[in-house]
């Protein structure tokens, strides 16, 4: 994919979350199924990188879950962020701007420069891939992400890919390339453009993975597939999600 293509849709997508931000965040605010499964292990972690935390509602259902580690959420949506921020303010008592939230855009080299060189024993990418366009680009930031687990050899990667191709309500929403001047040569297979529908209309750039590509991302970033389950939705398939290991280099 040219990288003209790459930025036009990293900008659609950035400029629905501004937009958006509030809608979207009345839809986030309790936890998926899938998400919920997770909990009790991310609960026992030392340490949580949540990317693409958006409003803050995994934090707060960790907190919820007795967890007491360090915790950093890290998105882009400075609209969504602030909503965490308060979010957290009302839950720990405290003033936004101490709240444990960083605006950054993992598609960017150095982001985690605003990590201070930490490292975390369990990272969290719910709903976060499926909107980086690009094999490559994707590749580039879960390389990013597996430096930033911890060499404890007990580090997870946590992720959910939406599978809205699962459903018939989703795939009537689907919408032309043309609509933001662009062709189906631009972009690769399996990229979609799909419509919003809450107080107005917007796009937004998706991803539908298949099993097979995300083993591959896996192997190619360093990472090898612990777990792969469906939930969410109706019928329990509308997300896939998938653990994730370091894989140590062999000398």
């Amino acid at each position: 994919m040219k990288d003209a293509v790459i930025q036009q849709l990293l900008s659609l997508n950035r400029q629905f979350y501004e937009r958006f931000a509030h809608p979207f965040s009345q839809t986030r605010l309790r936890l998926q199924p899938g998400v919920r499964r997770c909990l009790p292990r991310l609960a026992q972690a030392q340490s949580v990188l949540d990317v693409g935390c958006g409003n803050g509602e995994l934090y707060l259902a960790l907190r919820q879950a007795a967890f007491h580690g360090r915790y950093v959420g890290v998105d882009f949506s400075r609209p969504l962020l602030e909503i965490a921020a308060h979010r957290w303010a009302d839950f720990e008592k405290g003033s936004p701007d101490q709240a444990p939230f960083h605006a950054v855009e993992i598609t960017q080299a150095g982001w985690q420069e605003v990590l201070g060189g930490e490292t975390f024993s369990a990272i969290t990418a719910f709903a976060v891939f499926h909107h980086i366009p690009s094999f490559e680009l994707r590749l580039q930031v879960l390389t990013t992400l597996r430096d930033l687990l911890a060499q404890t050899g007990q580090g997870r990667l946590y992720l959910s890919n939406w599978q809205f191709l699962n459903s018939a309500r989703y795939r009537e929403r689907l919408q032309s390339w043309e609509e933001i001047g662009l062709a189906a040569d631009d972009v690769e297979s399996g990229d979609y453009l799909l419509d919003w529908r809450e107080a107005g209309r917007g796009l937004r750039y998706v991803h539908h993975f298949t099993a097979d590509e995300l083993t591959r991302l896996a192997a190619q970033s360093g990472f090898q597939v612990l777990e792969s389950f469906y939930s969410d939705g109706r019928e329990g398939n509308l997300a896939l999600y998938q653990v994730w290991a370091r894989v140590e280099p062999q000398f």
